[in-house]
């Protein structure tokens, strides 16, 4: 563990992120009534801190405590999460003539995938608020993930997933003690039974977007990126978005690195991959005011990816459109063809999410948004051998 003074944590306060009204971090909040938007956590950061100060620091997302919501080191509720690796595909840039593209590879994580970021910060903060009682709709891994870290904090923990997400999902809550309540449908489905048992049940939301701290976890990937790229940024990232937490978090993360002064350069723009079955973010880009009437979701082999109506949905446009970014949408045959054909290259069983974001880079190429000559990144969300039953 770290060792950190008693006031190292520079937050302020929680603030709408549509209106900016702003709230006090001693209240539990889950999200802005006055807007019904999600609650964003602001920092002073003035003056600058100096990124100098993690370099002896454990390799955990905790190494940018600075930057995160907890105020006594007591309350981290840690398992190594987090300085995933960044490594070159070079086989498969050198198949598509691809000067540069790099994959940081957030199977590494405890759990398995990214979501042990977010629920980290999350259940740490959960401790320090005197919080006992978890439930999230999940499509799989936040579940699991939220299981294990409420198993460490002595949280109670339920996890409303759909029936038809892969049994190694469910095993793992279970093995971790959860209270596993399966659901019909898609994880819209599942955060409709979690507001029924929240009526019956005093329980903290852990719903992604609609609690102000996974979202602190996740943007750690944005800190790890810079450090990791020796403080100069790619030119483009690819992000599988299914409920947008990392792709809004890691923008959140470089433009907090801008005001102390950590980067300087240009941005990246930010692409934002989902599921062809399930790709809001086309819908709603395409027809702001009445994209739900059109839209009809239908479950994927991604099951990250399959979040019909995300509650950010604001937020991920606005990561786009600040970064010059773009979004396209991969079919479930595409996804499969691309784990087996990284597999077979790379020798890498990545998540689908992961493969999609790969289809995306292809398809970005193909269409002249991205040019082979940039320095690409890529995020694999999670390890592939979760999906097993669902590639063949």
């Amino acid at each position: 563990m770290i060792t950190l003074s008693k006031t190292f944590s520079r937050v302020r306060s929680l603030r709408c992120s549509q209106c900016a009204k702003e709230y006090p971090l001693e209240i539990i909040h889950t999200y802005a009534p006055c807007c019904n938007r999600p609650l964003v956590v602001i920092y002073d950061i003035e003056p600058g801190i100096g990124r100098n100060i993690i370099y002896r620091r454990d390799l955990t997302i905790w190494r940018y405590a600075e930057m995160l919501p907890v105020l006594s080191e007591i309350n981290i509720v840690s398992m190594g999460e987090g300085m995933t690796p960044v490594t070159p595909l070079q086989k498969l840039s050198q198949k598509y003539n691809l000067a540069d593209v790099i994959m940081k590879d957030e199977s590494h994580n405890p759990t398995g995938s990214f979501k042990a970021r977010g629920i980290s910060v999350a259940v740490s903060k959960a401790k320090e608020l005197g919080i006992n009682r978890c439930i999230i709709p999940t499509a799989g891994n936040a579940g699991g993930a939220l299981a294990a870290y409420c198993a460490k904090a002595s949280i109670e923990c339920t996890v409303v997933m759909p029936r038809k997400t892969p049994e190694i999902f469910k095993q793992e809550c279970v093995l971790y003690g959860a209270e596993l309540i399966l659901v019909d449908g898609l994880i819209n489905d599942c955060a409709k039974k979690t507001e029924e048992l929240k009526l019956k049940k005093e329980y903290f939301d852990i719903s992604t977007m609609k609690e102000p701290y996974r979202l602190e976890g996740k943007k750690t990937m944005g800190y790890e990126i810079a450090e990791q790229f020796d403080w100069e940024l790619p030119d483009v990232i690819l992000y599988p978005a299914g409920g947008g937490t990392g792709l809004i978090g890691i923008w959140k993360a470089f433009k907090e690195m801008r005001k102390m002064g950590w980067i300087t350069g240009p941005l990246p723009r930010m692409m934002a991959i989902q599921a062809a079955n399930c790709a809001p973010i086309g819908y709603a880009m395409n027809d702001p005011a009445s994209w739900k009437k059109t839209f009809s979701p239908q479950a994927s082999v991604a099951n990250g990816l399959a979040v019909p109506y995300p509650f950010a949905m604001d937020m991920m446009i606005r990561t786009l459109q600040e970064s010059g970014g773009d979004t396209c949408s991969i079919t479930d045959e595409e996804i499969i063809a691309s784990v087996k054909e990284i597999a077979s290259v790379e020798g890498r069983i990545i998540s689908p999410e992961g493969a999609a974001a790969w289809r995306g880079l292809l398809k970005f190429v193909e269409c002249k948004k991205i040019d082979p000559s940039e320095k690409i990144l890529l995020l694999n969300t999670g390890t592939g051998y979760k999906y097993m039953n669902n590639f063949f």
